[in-house]
């Protein structure tokens, strides 16, 4: 309790799942949070009272659309602006279309790599100059394990995701002179709206089983790793891609 006080974190994607959990986990830890998300006010209101009730000094939040060109450093300008620091960076926000490969559209291709690819990049890009002046900071990437191993139906969001895990090294290699900690999460099969939206109970029973543990991950996990990855016992953990996903990948 108390690692993050006087720390102030962005979370994207903070209104539900993940990354509801990671902002409440953070906020436990004594972390002033800017919760972003798109469209979501009502939930990204609870989300903040939630997270001043589980120790936030400040809990903020604002509606960006991460799709849009310029969006994300609009994001950074409005947090910092609010926090006046920005310690961490949880680029959590994301989005998928399961279709067979060669049926996406170029719409299609080109709203999941904004909102999973380019956004991150141009808010990681926009929160540097705010952590070099601190004298450092933390930048997470919420990857997957698709990123890693391929999956049906998910071309173009595993393509997004193995950017990431790219884009992690390629900044914890530039910026961990600086004192900028950059790492990523790369979950399995987690219970979550989004993951269970789209697929039948038997489906969903088969994907249990393909984990060796015999269940999917609950939010609070992933929550607990990134506490982890900002923690000063993470400190040597640089350029990370943080696999957990119950073993899946190991057979």
């Amino acid at each position: 309790m108390g690692e993050l006080n006087g720390k102030a974190a962005l979370i994207t994607g903070a209104s539900r799942g993940i990354g509801r959990a990671v902002a409440l986990r953070l906020a436990s830890e004594g972390a002033a949070v800017y919760l972003a998300a798109d469209g979501t006010e009502t939930e990204l209101d609870e989300t903040a009272a939630a997270c001043r009730k589980a120790g936030a000094p400040d809990a903020a939040w604002g509606v960006h659309d991460l799709a849009r060109a310029g969006a994300a450093e609009a994001m950074v300008a409005a947090a910092h602006q609010r926090m006046g620091r920005i310690d961490i960076l949880v680029n959590n926000a994301g989005i998928r279309a399961r279709k067979a490969f060669g049926e996406f559209s170029h719409a299609e291709f080109d709203r999941l790599v904004a909102v999973n690819l380019r956004a991150p990049f141009f808010a990681s890009q926009a929160v540097v100059p705010i952590m070099r002046a601190l004298g450092g900071g933390h930048v997470i990437h919420m990857a997957s394990q698709l990123g890693i191993v391929a999956s049906r139906y998910g071309a173009v969001y595993n393509l997004t995701k193995a950017g990431l895990i790219q884009l992690t090294r390629s900044m914890a290699l530039e910026l961990s002179a600086d004192g900028i900690s950059v790492n990523a999460v790369c979950p399995g099969p987690v219970s979550t709206e989004g993951f269970v939206a789209g697929r039948n109970p038997g489906e969903l029973e088969q994907r249990a089983r393909d984990v060796p543990i015999g269940r999917f991950g609950t939010v609070e996990e992933v929550a607990g790793v990134v506490a982890f990855l900002v923690s000063k016992d993470a400190a040597y953990v640089i350029g990370h891609a943080l696999v957990m996903d119950g073993g899946y990948i190991i057979h």
